[in-house]
Order: structure tokens, then sequence, then C-alpha cells
């Protein structure tokens, strides 16, 4: 049911695993799956575009300039057509060529023209997926958001054993239908989900203010990844350089209490996220003119603290989400420090990210995060781009709210 009457795009590659496509098909079409194919120069090499067709019961694309169909433009409608692109096998050069965006064929026009989402079913030698040029290319993709099934482990075509053979047509076909099902879900299920980010700013007077180093970087990502996976998302945005992330309703704030009013106006919702560095003070008296220093003898200035935010949505007993999840930034006992604030806050679960370390978290494109849950369960995402950092993060959020479904049901 899952799969049934979706379209997918396969590219074959040139690797012997190249082979391995025809059994996919197969698998597919049993499924009433709408199934078309590109063949690469080097995947003619493995296949031949009649056993493709004949499998397919479609024609079998190959060059980017075909006389007979490139008035329909090959390249767009075949990437507009498709629900989901696979490349299998994606073999290095495959890789490599797509992680600096070249377009040299059809294949590569076709994913680099695309608006869906992509698939790459690795295949090499062992030596070849663990070469630090290989590894590079794969946090590339990942961070441009590429999906990704595989390698496993086990014997290659060459005799060696490791990792670097291609996941099986069955792996493959099962990916697909988890895939597919996770879709409808939320498609039927219309969860909506609220994400705070960035600092705040406190008034100390209409020029100085306290305020701490977030981007708010990781919280638009976030949002952006939740709002991918088809879960319809708020984001409340402290003050950012960041550009508003299209088909986003995003909400900007300056204080904490203009994020707290905008919290309250956005409950309910079926998932919270408080990546926002909210400053846990504010001046009790913000001077309504600039505090003149030659006429000004400062020697405290007196502050109350704000109200906390993440605190307040997990513990509202009216409009609590499903799912509450918060950040930790922390400079020292990570972890212990990490699970404290996610009792102390009724938490679902904490992202702690140690932000004493100058490449990671504030101001920073990367990030490395630790994923702690009520029951002391710690998954570590290790450093990569904030984006493909959102992924893994939304991917987990999402899991959360389908057990926390079937649990309902």
């Amino acid at each position: 049911m899952e799969l049934k009457n979706k379209k997918i795009l396969i590219i074959i590659g040139g690797g012997i695993a190249a082979y391995k496509s025809l059994d996919l098909i197969r698998l597919l079409k049993k499924e009433n799956v709408e199934v078309k194919t590109i063949l690469t120069k080097s995947g003619k090499e493995f296949v031949t575009p009649l056993s493709l067709t004949t499998l397919a019961k479609s024609k079998t694309y190959e060059n980017i300039f075909d006389k007979n169909s490139e008035a329909e433009i090959d390249h767009i409608t075949l990437s507009r057509w498709a629900d989901l692109i696979i490349v299998m096998p994606t073999t290095a050069n495959f890789m490599s060529k797509l992680s600096i965006g070249k377009a040299e064929d059809l294949a590569t026009t076709v994913l680099l023209a695309s608006n869906k989402e992509i698939l790459l079913v690795p295949a090499m030698n062992v030596r070849m997926w663990l070469h630090k040029a290989t590894q590079t290319n794969l946090k590339t993709l990942q961070d441009f958001g590429y999906l990704f099934i595989g390698p496993e482990k086990g014997e290659m075509a060459c005799g060696e054993f490791g990792e670097g053979k291609m996941s099986s047509p069955r792996q493959i076909y099962e990916y697909l239908k988890n895939y597919f099902n996770r879709k409808n879900i939320v498609k039927n299920k219309k969860w909506k989900a609220l994400v705070t980010t960035g600092p705040t700013r406190e008034y100390i007077d209409p020029v100085r203010y306290i305020s701490n180093e977030s981007s708010g970087k990781q919280g638009y990502e976030i949002a952006i990844a939740l709002n991918k996976l088809g879960i319809k998302t708020t984001l409340i945005s402290g003050p950012s350089n960041l550009n508003s992330p299209k088909g986003l309703k995003i909400k900007k704030i300056i204080s904490a209490d203009e994020m707290l009013n905008e919290v309250k106006k956005s409950l309910p919702v079926d998932l919270a996220v408080c990546a926002a560095a909210v400053a846990d003070f504010k001046p009790i008296d913000e001077k309504k003119n600039k505090m003149k220093k030659e006429n000004t003898n400062i020697k405290s200035i007196n502050f109350v603290k704000n109200n906390d935010i993440l605190e307040y949505i997990s513990k509202n007993n009216k409009h609590r989400p499903r799912i509450v999840a918060g950040f930790s930034a922390e400079t020292e006992n990570l972890i212990k420090n990490s699970i404290n604030k996610m009792k102390r806050k009724n938490c679902d679960l904490i992202f702690a990210n140690d932000v004493s370390q100058k490449d990671i978290g504030f101001n920073s494109n990367y990030n490395k995060v630790s994923v702690i849950d009520k029951k002391g369960n710690i998954k570590t995402i290790p450093k990569n781009k904030k984006s493909f950092i959102a992924n893994k993060i939304a991917e987990i959020l999402l899991d959360k709210l389908l057990i926390d479904d079937r649990n309902i049901n």
C-alpha cells in the first residue's frame, strides 16, 4: 500500500553492482510502482537499455541531447515527474561529481535540477569508501540533503572484505516502503510544530543590551527540516542575520517577554523544540534615554529573572505539546547538567551541546549534539554542519511522534 502508484526514477551508475537495479525494478513493479530509468554511459557497461526497458515497461533515457525527446526537456520533466530519485550504484566518482554540482550528462543534470529527495546507494571498494576524499564528499552531500542507504560490510567483487558493498535490492525496497509510509502518516496527521531560536536582547537603555553569541542557525535549520518532513512549523526567532526560509511561518521578536507572548499565541502544537538561547535575566528598569557615561556613575544594575519559556511549554497543563525538546548549551559537565535540566523542566528530550569549543555551537556553521531522553539513553550526533545535525534531529523527533501516536492508539 505504501508504494502503490508511486513514481520512482532510477539512475544506474557505473559499477558491477548495477545489475542489482534489475532486481529492484522487479520488486517495485510487483507493487504497481511507476518506474523510469536513466542509464549512464558507464552503467551501460553492466546492464543494457533493453533489459531496463523490458522490466520497467518504459523508455530508458540515456542522452541529454536525445533528438527524439529533448523537446520535452528531459532533465526537467524527469525530475519533476518522480516522487523520489534513486542512484544505484553511487560510485566514488559519481559522489565526487555531485559534491561539486557537476552537470555533464543527463543523470547529473537531472539531479542538479531536481526539486525532489534523492536517495544515493553507494557501492565501491572498501579503501575507496574510507578514503578521506570520499568521506569529505559524503559529508558535503549529506549537508546538501541527499539521503543515503548503505554501504554494507561484506565481500566485494574484487575479493576484499569491508564496508563498501551495496545495499541489497530487498533492503532498498524496505527502505522505500518505510520512507513513503512515514510521508503518508505525516501528511494525514497534519501535525504542527513550534521552534524557538536565536538570542534575545534585554535592553538596559535604547542602545545597550544583554545578549549572547547565539546565531540562531541551528534552530532555523531544525525548523526547515521539520517543515520538509511535512510538519507545519512555526519559527519564533530572536535577532538574527539569517534569511527567512521560504515556505516557513516565521515570527521575529527581540526580548524574552516578546518570545513568550508569541509562544502563547502559537500553542497548541504537537511538537515544540526550544533551541533559543533566551537571556536568563533582564534589567528591572530600562532607561528611556541613552545613559551618558560622563553623567552616570553606574555601580550596579538590578536584574530580575526572565520567564523560563521551555519550562512554561513543558509544564503547560492545558496546551502541553506531545513532545517537548530543549537545548542545553553547557561549558562543563555536559551530560550531567543536561540531564538535570531535562528533569527539572520536564522535557521529553534534551539536545546537549558544548559551547566552550570555538569550532562548534555558537557562531559556527558546525555543531555536535548529544541526544538524551527520559530513560537516560544517550545518542551522539558527531560534528557536522548544522543543516545535517538538524535533519538527524528532525528524524528523531518524527520517530518520537510516531511512537507516541502508536501508544495513544
